[in-house]
């Protein structure tokens, strides 16, 4: 084995980090081994992250697996468990680069402690970790981590930590490098990402990190932001939205819920009308911005009048792409104390609400036909409109580049160009 092989489960943030780790392990001179960066967000992930580690370890035999990740951060003595396993390590240690210098294959084999998890609400700083050019085309940018919000579903906070931001001179100054090694896009991500700045000084907002951005990379062609929290959305960032072409004109929404009552037990801060009066002003603001949404089916005590109003929610804010969550009780969140629905249901539900995603895609790819859109070309016959819709091409294209052309038709999840 050359290099390590990186194993990664989850959200893009967590491939962000796989990126950093792997440099991190290539520096350390670390090339026989395999990284597990693990996924704690259902019980689902949980169990595919132990699928994944016995697969990896027939096909590796020999090779010290270390498990990393919110999953290993959650609950480390599952993984320390497995005979497979190395070293479980948690998800501030795996950012430090004297952690991996530590961690020569010699100590992986001996019989040392296995597992490498601290408090990760003690941490306080932001990993130190800025990498330049994840992603081939498109590069992501992480300027916040971790969570201050305790929503009843969610581990994630006691995985990621609570909410810490990178500087905004250090996110520009990355986006700079980025820019001048030609990467077109660039995209903000972070696990909340809206409370981006609340531990600065003076508290910036999300809003005033885009402007900034915009302002002083001026080359900088298109800037996307990830997944937001819509109650969070700051005046500077609706304005951006308004009167910026360089943002790209697609949010994806944390809504999770389309009843307020649900909503409440979830501990969420927003109501359905919240959601609804978003869409419709930053629509006002931005005719044609196009919306993705993550939403929870079979949420405990979810009555079927409950689960209508959210997909009666998916047509009031008008919503794109869906991001489909079968409810999924996570050991140690309040929302596994309560009453379970039976879980035909909760597939039932979601297979509704996916069909109902996959209608309003299809809506959505029709209505594209016959206009000219703008490409960034991830492959030789593959991109993204500046609405974050895929586009397949009849022949090969430059990648890496922006291409103005016509959508001519479309299949079940793509155009055609």
């Amino acid at each position: 084995m050359s290099a390590p092989i990186l194993a990664t489960l989850g959200c893009r943030l967590n491939a962000y980090e796989s990126a950093a780790m792997k440099e991190l392990a290539v520096a350390a001179g670390m090339t026989n081994a395999v990284i597990v960066n693990t996924c704690a967000v259902t019980a689902e992930a949980v169990r595919k992250a132990r699928q994944e580690i016995r697969r990896l370890a027939r096909e590796n035999p020999g090779a010290p697996i270390i498990v990393t990740g919110c999953a290993a951060q959650t609950e480390p003595e599952t993984f320390a468990a497995m005979p497979e396993v190395a070293r479980v390590i948690g998800n501030h240690e795996k950012m430090q680069p004297a952690i991996w210098a530590g961690l020569t294959v010699a100590d992986l084999i001996g019989t040392t402690e296995k597992i490498m998890v601290d408090d990760i609400l003690s941490v306080r700083e932001t990993a130190g970790h800025l990498i330049d050019g994840f992603g081939r085309h498109r590069a992501y940018v992480q300027v916040q981590n971790g969570c201050d919000h305790r929503c009843t579903f969610c581990i994630i906070p006691y995985g990621r930590g609570n909410s810490r931001s990178v500087p905004a001179g250090v996110v520009v100054e990355q986006i700079k490098r980025l820019v001048g090694k030609g990467f077109a896009e660039v995209v903000l991500t972070g696990v909340d990402l809206t409370s981006w700045g609340a531990d600065l000084p003076g508290a910036p907002r999300l809003g005033d990190l885009v402007a900034r951005i915009l302002r002083l990379v001026p080359d900088l062609a298109r800037l996307r932001i990830s997944s937001i929290d819509s109650i969070e959305a700051d005046e500077n960032l609706l304005q951006a939205i308004a009167t910026e072409p360089r943002l790209m004109p697609h949010l994806h929404l944390s809504l999770q819920h389309g009843d307020d009552l649900i909503l409440k037990r979830m501990k969420r801060r927003h109501s359905r009308d919240d959601a609804i009066r978003f869409c419709e002003t930053a629509r006002t603001l931005r005719p044609g911005i196009v919306f993705g949404a993550d939403i929870i089916a079979g949420f405990p005590t979810e009555t079927e009048a409950m689960f209508a109003n959210s997909l009666r929610l998916v047509e009031e804010c008008g919503l794109t792409f869906l991001h489909v969550f079968p409810f999924s009780p996570r050991h140690g969140t309040p929302a596994a104390r309560m009453p379970q629905l039976k879980g035909p249901a909760i597939r039932e539900r979601a297979a509704r609400l996916r069909a109902l995603g996959d209608a309003r895609l299809l809506a959505h790819l029709a209505a594209e036909v016959g206009q000219t859109r703008r490409i960034l070309t991830e492959g030789p016959r593959i991109g993204r409109t500046e609405y974050f819709t895929e586009v397949a091409f009849a022949e090969d294209q430059p990648e890496g580049t922006l291409l103005e052309r016509r959508i001519l038709g479309h299949g079940s999840t793509q155009l055609l160009a």
